[in-house]
């Protein structure tokens, strides 16, 4: 969704003054999947939509010193929408100003009463301003339930897209009525002390002078299985089997073993090396209620080199532990010249050809190679072809902190080992 949403910015002339609003476990995918020189804004600790906006907010006025009369708008990456949408985007500067309201909103026309959305609600049920694109708001509703959204439909509500654009100053004020920081690096500081709150109730329903611009094309919340599976091509992903009597059965599979489904209807199958879920799709939402109930760690990530795969994890006493990864560097890509205090590694090639370099130095390396990297040893890779080897990590802190990383780029690790001999 994020590749989707970042093309359709670059071909709305939009990307060049857009930032993306992240956590720090998906840095290394997002300059995977749309390049390094996008700029972050790393929220510190998990919040919410109204701290990870203020904190976006507060980048550009600090570290970017975008003057307090700009307009911001600021969106999701999970709709899915035509790149017409875009131009709709646009439209909201003009329409700020010349509203002169706080808020302005892109609304989406409804198809069914639905209990996940926020409801606007014009205050003309279609009757826009004369002359005008858009409508003044009487009210805003977030996630009623299913009467509730029968009767704001009926009054004219329209759903949320999740998009907002506002004057940058309007954000600043109100962290300064509620005395919060007023610069990025603070904010960063006292992030974990901000409301866990949502833009929409923090911000939305406290506004009064909101206008709407409404928006008639397609438009699709992707954030649930449910919605997803309504845009997929295929009804099996992966290794799947399903009898023929199976009806609306989407299974999606990153795993190895074959999954297979047998005379059940409307389900979604998720199997990754995170967990399996098996879920009524129409119940699919529902994940967010046990999401947080595991604390397992990560057992597949996308890197800025490529990808790994947790195979195994065991302790064999209070103080050894064993780490088995799958690990994929893609042809071209390396890892960093780094070294590891508490723990050896065995790597073994099993596809793909690299250079591989330990303490200074450099070796080719293919299929079959066995590389022992003890503790304390300086150790990086190229891949020259796609790449994939398993890693047995052996030692008394198997942690990602564990590290500690020299040069990051192979030009620089091939010039020091030169300038070293």
């Amino acid at each position: 969704m994020l590749q989707r949403t970042w093309q359709q910015l670059q071909k709305a002339n939009l990307s060049g003054s857009t930032v993306v609003s992240t956590s720090k476990s998906q840095i290394d995918m997002i300059h995977n999947q749309i390049g390094t020189s996008v700029p972050l804004v790393i929220e510190p600790c998990r919040r919410d939509t109204y701290p990870a906006i203020a904190l976006s907010s507060l980048y550009l006025y600090s570290v970017e010193s975008v003057t307090e009369d700009e307009i911001v708008v600021v969106m999701p990456v999970d709709a899915y929408v035509e790149d017409e949408f875009f131009q709709y985007v646009r439209t909201l500067e003009e329409i700020l100003q010349d509203s002169e309201a706080d808020l302005a909103l892109i609304g989406i026309n409804p198809t069914f009463p639905s209990e996940k959305y926020g409801y606007i609600v014009p205050s003309e049920f279609n009757k826009p301003e004369q002359n005008k694109k858009y409508q003044a708001v009487r009210c805003f509703k977030e996630k009623p339930t299913y009467g509730q959204a029968k009767q704001l439909i009926s009054e004219g509500g329209l759903w949320n897209s999740g998009v907002f654009a506002f004057k940058l100053d309007y954000i600043l004020n109100h962290l300064k009525e509620r005395a919060l920081a007023l610069s990025y690096a603070d904010l960063l500081q006292t992030y974990s002390h901000l409301p866990a709150r949502s833009f929409d109730y923090e911000i939305v329903e406290n506004t009064k002078r909101i206008v709407v611009v409404t928006y008639n094309g397609e438009w699709k919340d992707l954030g649930t299985w449910n919605t997803l599976t309504e845009e997929m091509d295929a009804s099996i992903i992966g290794k799947g089997i399903m009898s023929s009597d199976c009806k609306n059965i989407h299974i999606i599979n990153e795993l190895d073993i074959p999954v297979s489904v047998l005379g059940l209807s409307d389900l979604i199958v998720a199997v990754s090396p995170d967990g399996i879920l098996v879920s009524d799709k129409q119940e699919s939402p529902r994940v967010k209620e046990i999401a947080n109930q595991f604390e397992n760690r990560p057992m597949y990530e996308e890197r800025r080199w490529g990808w790994y795969r947790v195979l195994d994890f065991t302790k064999s006493n209070e103080t050894q532990e064993v780490l088995t990864r799958r690990i994929g560097v893609t042809a071209g890509k390396n890892l960093s010249y780094h070294k590891h205090d508490h723990r050896s590694e065995v790597w073994t090639i099993i596809n793909g050809k690299g250079l591989f370099v330990l303490d200074g130095e450099i070796l080719e390396i293919q299929e079959g190679n066995v590389l022992h990297i003890p503790a304390g040893a300086l150790h990086g890779l190229k891949a020259i072809t796609d790449l994939e080897f398993i890693e047995v990590q052996a030692g008394t802190e198997l942690i990602e902190e564990d590290i500690v990383r020299i040069f990051m780029k192979w030009e620089d690790i091939e010039a020091f080992v030169k300038n070293s001999k």
